[in-house]
C-alpha cells in the first residue's frame, strides 16, 4: 500500500504540470543553458548523426556512457528519464520475445536489433540533454538564426509555453466531467467498467479542450498582429535586432574544442576495442 502510495504521489497530473512547466520556461543554472543555442544545435545534430555512420557497439555504447553524463548535468526530469528507461525496457523485453518466437529460439536477430535500439536511444537522451536545458525563446531564436522560418522556430516556442496549460486545462475539464457523472456502481471483473468509464470521460474532455484550445490560439494570433507580428517576421532590421544578443564566447568555444575532443576521443576508443 505504502509503495501504491508513493507511485500515485509521483505520477500524477500536478507532478507532471510542473515538469512540463520546468522544461517550457528552461534552466537557466545548468552548464548547457549557457552555452550559445546554436553551437548546442550543431552538437546535437552531431551526436544524433553520428550514431547511423557505424555498427561498432563499443562507439555506441561509449556515446550513450557519454551523452547519460550530459543528461545528469543537465539535470533532465526524471520523470522525463523514467519514461525513457520504461521504453527501453519495454523495447528489449519486445525485441526478445519476438526473436525467440519468429527466430526458432535463436537469437541470431538481436544484437542488430540491440544495435539499432541503441542509436535511437542516443537521439532520444542527446535531444532531451539539450532541449530541457535550453528556454523555448533561446531555442527558437537558435533555429532562427541558422536559416529556418520564423513561423516554424516560433511555433517551437509557442508550443513549449502552452503544453502546460494545455494539460492544467485538461486536467480541469476532466475533473468536471467526474464531478457532474457517475462512476459505475458494480466495477465488473478487474474493474473493467471503471476501466471504460474513465476512457468515455477522458475521450469526452478532449472535445471542449479543442474549443478552448482555438480560442487561446485565435486570442494569441490577435495579441501578436497588435503587436506587429507579422512585420517583424520579414523585416531583416527587426530580425537583427532581435538577434544581436547570439554571440559566440570564450566558454562557447570550450565547449566546441572540449566536446570535439571527446568525440575523437571516442572513436579512436572504439577503433582500439571494435565489437
Amino acid at each position: 500500500m505504502d509503495l501504491t502510495a508513493k507511485i500515485k504521489n509521483v505520477l500524477n497530473v500536478e507532478t507532471i504540470k510542473l515538469e512540463l512547466i520546468k522544461t517550457a520556461f528552461g534552466k537557466p543554472d545548468v552548464y548547457l543553458a549557457k552555452i550559445d543555442p546554436r553551437v548546442l544545435i550543431f552538437w546535437y545534430l552531431v551526436v544524433s548523426l553520428l550514431p547511423w555512420f557505424t555498427f561498432n557497439n563499443t562507439i555506441l555504447i561509449t556515446i550513450i556512457i557519454y551523452t547519460a553524463f550530459l543528461a545528469v548535468v543537465s539535470r533532465v526530469s526524471p520523470l522525463i528519464l523514467s519514461l525513457l528507461g520504461i521504453g527501453i525496457i519495454t523495447e528489449l523485453f519486445t525485441i526478445l520475445f519476438f526473436s525467440a518466437i519468429f527466430g526458432d529460439g535463436s537469437f541470431e536477430a538481436v544484437m542488430p536489433l540491440l544495435t539499432l535500439s541503441m542509436k535511437i536511444f542516443i537521439m532520444s537522451i542527446a535531444s532531451v540533454s539539450v532541449f530541457a536545458s535550453m528556454s523555448p525563446e533561446k531555442l527558437s531564436d537558435g533555429l532562427l538564426s541558422i536559416g529556418l522560418p520564423a513561423q516554424f522556430s516560433f511555433s517551437i516556442s509557442y508550443a513549449y509555453r502552452m503544453l502546460p496549460i494545455l494539460i492544467d486545462e485538461f486536467h480541469q475539464i476532466f475533473q468536471s466531467f467526474r464531478l457532474r457523472g457517475k462512476t459505475p456502481e458494480n466495477h465488473g471483473f478487474l474493474k473493467w467498467r471503471m476501466v471504460y468509464y474513465y476512457i468515455k470521460v477522458f475521450v469526452k474532455s478532449f472535445y471542449p479542450l479543442m474549443l478552448n484550445v482555438a480560442k487561446r490560439t485565435r486570442l494569441t494570433v490577435e495579441a501578436l498582429e497588435v503587436r506587429g507580428f507579422s512585420y517583424s517576421l520579414h523585416n531583416p532590421e527587426a530580425k537583427k535586432q532581435k538577434l544581436a544578443y547570439l554571440k559566440l564566447r570564450k566558454k562557447d568555444y570550450i565547449f566546441i574544442v572540449s566536446q570535439l575532443a571527446i568525440i575523437l576521443l571516442i572513436l579512436w576508443f572504439g577503433t582500439q576495442f571494435p565489437s
